[in-house]
């Protein structure tokens, strides 16, 4: 872990080409840690100059002879490493490299940048950036940055690996009332990246939730790590861009095709508890509410309002985002029965009707938030000639006051009219939207957030200790030895039974009479495929005969697998015929991996057969830490499960056997770091057991 106390909470700063001249980055750097408040000590340097912004300056860095926590680099490019070397001879313990002209502008900027990389290894020193806006604390306070404003102090810790985003985002921030904690821009990330910086603020007591604007993750296993520690805390949210497939490279196997680009950041955000925001909008409504409501202990929602439309909007994206509408006791339905009108709807949404005054937004909310089914509300208003909106608000603040384990949230819908009310609910620390939608989306978050929490709290990677890891190495060695990075069927066969991932017997026949002997010790039925690594559609090349139930039958199909595939693919790389055990038909499932470059191995599960690529029916989790729990939701996000729960009658399968087949593959896939693609396709699922029929696994 980094400790980068010093950097967000320094003693001492020294801006190097620091300036006297407005408009140079220089003189913004220098005139915003002035600003800012920060007592500690400032040094200009600057060799042309006595004295900057009332601050003493040096010639050079060396010169100033005290330790100092953080350099700023105001200087050209070119000159970095010098003055990098400069600041480690003089004991500095960070820089902070707002300049621009390193890897983002290709190989001659990328060698800059390592170079530079390697001469704070030398000393020591820890590097934020280059090409950044710089660090912002509040509460330290330090305003290292070029921004033209210092942030509002709060509690939300906002890292961005994009420094224009920072500026804009920092300008919309102070119409919106937030405040931050720290404000950091990581730019090209040549050293400390976002896991650094995760670390670092989650220990942060002034810190209430985590903001992220990532365009990718360095280092997938450290980012998962700091996320895994720092959520049980605070919350992450990430907005991350980048999203769609294009450039991705295609998998060969079933399983990489159906894992896009996306899929990974999907699956590791999820098992590192990280909320993943679809919008920037979405994840600062977020964070607003982290600062400032309760985490709900459930997902049961209570919708209050004085119209019906609102009302029914916001019950459709409460039951579309995966929220419940609360059901009410009979103690609650019998006081809203007695101290609200006739026309009033006392069942969720709670429905005032139009003619309300605000007396009955107490009577509705007093009564709501008390019932042990309502874990949060949504308080929806229109503006109508004979509610007090400010009394409304007041209402709304003291009711949340009331109930401190319940989070509220409000939409006062209206321009105008409704405008005192917003800010005296936003002033109190409930947040407020235009519409229902945003708000119910916020709640859907935090009740996300409370989920993802617990999972992490409660997860433990899932291992198995009856597997004969010497025995798999030794075909793999075998593969190798053979110039072959595919394994054949029986090969492949072989490994799943040394993993106890149940799959269908095989064997290897390289002649007629191999093969009628494998057939008799198998057991007819039998199935039998051409057996080489270069020819992947077995069955457009009639290289596929299938229940062969007499030796007759097996000797023939020998030979017409043999002549058709040879003439079909005449420099296809031949081993002879894999002759199988003919299997009874099941419901067709896959199980398969794909390697992600940024986080290893992905377990994927769904619909198989020739079904895969027709319903693209899969759920991903990392095969890193996969715990049981993780398997079995990953079955139940699937179409797939609702065959294998039983459908129009049929008798359920064996979904034991088949979460344990998961987490079997997964663990092969973490044992055997070579295994590049795996496919089980399709797997046989039963009501008892399940069987794999074929088998594929590519070596790096």
């Amino acid at each position: 872990m980094s400790d980068l106390r010093s950097l967000l909470h320094p003693k001492s700063i020294a801006v190097i080409g620091a300036s006297k001249t407005p408009g140079k980055i220089g003189n913004a750097v220098i005139e915003n840690i002035k600003a800012s408040g920060y007592t500690g000590e400032v040094y200009p340097i600057n060799p042309k100059e006595t004295e900057i912004a009332g601050y003493k300056a040096y010639p050079n860095i060396k010169d100033v002879g005290k330790p100092i926590d953080v350099a700023v680099f105001c200087v050209p490019a070119a000159a970095s490493l010098a003055v990098a070397e400069d600041c480690g001879q003089a004991g500095v313990k960070h820089l902070i490299v707002i300049t621009a002209g390193f890897k983002e502008i290709g190989p001659e900027g990328k060698k800059l940048e390592e170079d530079l990389v390697k001469i704070a290894r030398k000393y020591g020193m820890r590097i934020t950036g280059p090409n950044n806006l710089g660090v912002m604390d509040t509460h330290t306070p330090m305003n290292a940055t070029f921004a033209k404003d210092f942030a509002l102090k709060g509690n939300i810790a906002f890292i961005s690996q994009s420094g224009a985003l920072c500026v804009a985002i920092l300008d919309w921030s102070f119409q919106r009332g937030l405040g931050f904690s720290q404000f950091i821009s990581i730019g090209n990330k040549a050293d400390l990246n976002e896991a650094d910086f995760i670390e670092a603020v989650a220990e942060d007591p002034n810190t209430k939730v985590i903001c992220l604007y990532l365009e990718d993750v360095v280092n997938g296993d450290r980012f998962i790590e700091a996320c895994r520690k720092a959520t049980p805390k605070v919350p992450v949210i990430v907005f991350k861009s980048g999203i769609t497939a294009a450039g991705a490279k295609a998998a060969s196997s079933h399983t990489g095709a159906l894992a896009g680009s996306n899929t990974a950041y999907d699956a590791a955000f999820r098992h590192a508890g990280v909320i993943r925001a679809k919008t920037m909008t979405e994840l600062f409504d977020l964070a607003d509410a982290f600062t400032k409501q309760p985490v709900p202990r459930g997902k049961n929602v209570v919708v209050v309002t004085n119209s019906g439309g609102p009302g029914i909007v916001a019950s459709d994206a409460v039951e579309t985002l995966g929220l419940t509408m609360a059901r009410f006791t009979e103690e609650t339905l019998k006081e809203l029965r007695e101290k609200l009108p006739p026309t009033a709807n006392i069942h969720n949404p709670v429905d005032v009707v139009g003619d309300a005054h605000a007396d009955r937004y107490k009577i509705a909310l007093d009564t709501t938030l008390k019932d042990p089914n309502v874990d949060a509300a949504v308080v929806l208003l229109s503006p109508t000639a004979v509610l007090d909106i400010e009394e409304a608000a007041r209402i709304t603040i003291e009711a949340a006051k009331a109930h401190p384990d319940k989070a509220v949230v409000a939409a006062f819908m209206g321009g105008a009219k409704v405008d005192a009310g917003v800010k005296l609910l936003q002033a109190n620390g409930i947040p407020t939207y235009t519409f229902p939608e945003p708000a119910v989306a916020t709640l859907r978050g935090m009740v996300e957030y409370g989920k993802l929490r617990s999972e992490v709290a409660a997860s433990t990677e899932w291992t198995f200790d009856d597997v004969d890891k010497a025995g798999v190495k030794a075909i793999f060695d075998k593969v190798r030895a053979d110039g072959r990075d595919l394994l054949l069927g029986p090969e492949a066969a072989q490994v799943a039974e040394l993993y106890k991932i149940p799959a269908a017997p095989s064997k290897l026949a390289t002649d007629a009479d191999a093969a009628v002997a494998a057939a008799e010790a198998i057991g007819y039925p039998v199935v039998m495929k051409i057996a080489s690594p270069d020819i992947m559609h077995k069955t457009d090349v009639g290289g596929v005969k299938v229940n062969l139930n007499t030796k007759e039958e097996v000797v023939e199909a020998f030979g017409a697998i043999m002549e058709s595939c040879k003439k079909a693919e005449p420099n296809a790389r031949i081993y002879g015929v894999e002759v199988q055990k003919m299997m009874p038909k099941g419901d067709e499932l896959i199980i398969g991996m794909t390697k992600d470059p940024t986080f290893g191995p992905m377990i994927a599960f769904g619909s198989g057969g020739i079904l895969v690529n027709l319903l693209q029916d899969a759920s991903f989790r990392l095969a890193k830490g996969l715990s049981k729990s993780e398997v079995e939701q990953m079955i139940t996000e699937t179409k797939a499960y609702t065959l294998l729960k039983g459908f129009r009658g049929a008798p359920p399968d064996d979904i034991p056997a088949l979460v344990e087949a998961i987490g079997r593959v997964a663990q092969l896939c973490r044992d055997f770091d070579e295994i590049a693609e795996l496919d089980v396709n399709p797997v046989f699922a039963y009501p008892k057991g399940l069987s794999a029929l074929d088998v594929k696994i590519k070596l790096k």
